[in-house]
């Protein structure tokens, strides 16, 4: 049976709210909880497939809520940049819910944790998916909310000042949208994305707009972890339980990378002759504080939350260099990212689990004891070293390729060495945790629990899968770098073929 476009646009948002509804219903039976809400990811990560799939044989899908036109309704669109994310956040989900079961305590499981893991990933997919600016807000505060109430029910004793700084910081992103978007609707009329652009391309640029541009610019700078605005990132993420961690890692700072994308190709590509040079500069201070502030630290939680600051650099290079090859390779970098670091922060559990403590200083001795771990935490680690012939490689090179065609050879350079440092980084915890004596305090290691190691083998595979066979994602990430690079294509679909500039 085949699904309607309409109603495939439509579930991502639907099944996660509907999966959170029953979770809070069932809120006393912890082991019927676990099983709807892996049930729920799952479904979530099959329309994903089929959103995918339909998206790639007819085109970009639309649905106007209510039946009422664009740009009058509330509008969700789903090109293939917003396709393939919904597909890897259903993926994401579904991991993380298998991973929850063995990490989460039944404690925090009845104090509603699950269903708040769904109404984030709710949160995400509404934001791949709407077409208007107002609702993107709207999005972003149902993902503050949820992961707000995640930091602060999974906070160890000690760390809620780190869930405090993410709520103020994120705060400010919120204030500063909210502001952009009475700017854009008191000069346009309009929040729909593809309404707003065919205005803003059609009259006169002004200081209101470029005021605007520049407010959303640090917003979702903000939500990305882009230098300067990054400081909420390492102080929160290593405080919250395993499997929470690790859904923010691969998923929260993806939403703002997106944001960029869609503003900076769409409503805002006039500008980007002023918006790109900042851009390009803070993603170069991105990638080199984000690395040097992981050669720093001695806890793989800390390493993992720095490098995710460093990689953020790097996505948003291809947006700063906006040709149509950095844009399709910021797209495979998110996907390739999203798997990777997710299955790291995984892993970080796993190895806590197994050695008592995730400090350096405290472990040694796993390969010995537990070989398959080691091989599992091998591929994702040196694939973000960007090893060939892993995904990381061909992530990193289709970036430099872009780079080399607009001369952009200083930030190239110093991609290289962050590269180089990237790979120091997973050498140490690799050399530290399995290669090394373990110390004389250390307890022996335990086995890890096989609904850990579960979602771990999946995502290495998956991982493996890309490195092998990267071809059919490098041809759908340049053909979502085309359609971005392009934007007519969307603006055609969501007002009509007589809309486009």
């Amino acid at each position: 049976m085949t699904l309607r476009p309409d109603i495939l646009i439509a579930l991502p948002l639907a099944l996660p709210f509907a999966t959170a509804a029953l979770l809070i219903l069932l809120r006393r039976w912890v082991r019927l909880q676990s099983a709807v809400s892996v049930l729920g990811a799952a479904l979530l990560f099959a329309d994903g497939i089929a959103l995918t799939a339909a998206v790639e044989r007819a085109g970009i899908l639309t649905m106007q809520s209510g039946r009422w036109i664009a740009p009058f309704g509330i509008t969700l669109v789903a090109d293939r940049l917003a396709a393939i994310m919904v597909l890897v956040t259903g993926f994401v989900a579904l991991m993380t819910t298998l991973y929850a079961v063995a990490d989460i305590p039944e404690r925090q499981t009845r104090a509603g944790m699950q269903p708040v893991i769904h109404l984030l990933v709710a949160g995400v997919c509404g934001a791949f998916l709407t077409g208007d600016l107002f609702n993107l807000f709207v999005w972003f505060e149902v993902m503050l909310m949820a992961s707000f109430v995640l930091l602060a029910l999974g906070a160890r004793a000690g760390h809620l000042g780190g869930a405090v700084k993410y709520l103020v910081l994120n705060f400010l992103s919120s204030g500063l949208f909210l502001t952009a978007l009475g700017l854009l609707y008191g000069k346009v009329g309009t929040l729909n994305m593809a309404d707003m652009a065919v205005k803003l391309r059609g009259g006169d640029e002004t200081r209101l707009a470029l005021a605007a541009g520049s407010l959303l610019l640090i917003s979702f700078a903000i939500k990305a972890g882009v230098f300067p605005l990054f400081s909420w990132l390492p102080a929160s993420y290593h405080t919250a339980p395993i499997a929470v961690s690790a859904l923010f890692a691969g998923l929260l700072t993806k939403v703002g990378v997106y944001a960029l994308l869609r503003a900076y190709t769409l409503f805002f590509a006039l500008d980007h002759g002023w918006f790109g040079p900042i851009l390009l500069i803070a993603s170069v201070l991105t990638m080199a504080v984000g690395v040097l502030g992981a050669a720093a630290q001695y806890e793989i939680r800390r390493i993992l939350s720095w490098h995710i600051i460093s990689q953020i650099g790097y996505m948003t290079l291809g947006i700063a260099l906006f040709t149509q090859h950095a844009l399709a390779a910021t797209v495979f970098y998110v996907i390739h990212h999203i798997v990777v670091k997710t299955n790291l922060f995984f892993l970080s559990g796993a190895i806590e689990q197994s050695a008592g403590s995730d400090r350096l200083s405290r472990i040694g001795g796993l390969y010995r004891a537990y070989t398959l771990l080691a091989w599992l935490f091998f591929i994702p680690a040196f694939s973000l070293g960007g090893i060939p012939p892993l995904s990381g490689f061909f992530a990193k090179f289709a970036l430099l390729r872009a780079g080399f065609e607009v001369g952009a050879y200083f930030a190239l350079a110093v991609g290289l060495l962050v590269g180089a440092l990237t790979l120091f980084s997973m050498t140490k915890i690799w050399a530290e945790v399995f290669w090394k004596e373990a110390p004389e305090e250390a307890p022996p290691p335990r086995r890890v629990a096989p609904l850990r190691l579960l979602p771990i083998a999946c995502m290495a595979l998956t991982t493996l899968a890309i490195s092998l066979y990267p071809q059919p994602l490098l041809r759908y990430s340049e053909a979502a770098g085309a359609q971005l690079h392009d934007s007519s294509v969307y603006i055609r679909a969501v007002l009509g073929k007589e809309a486009a500039p």
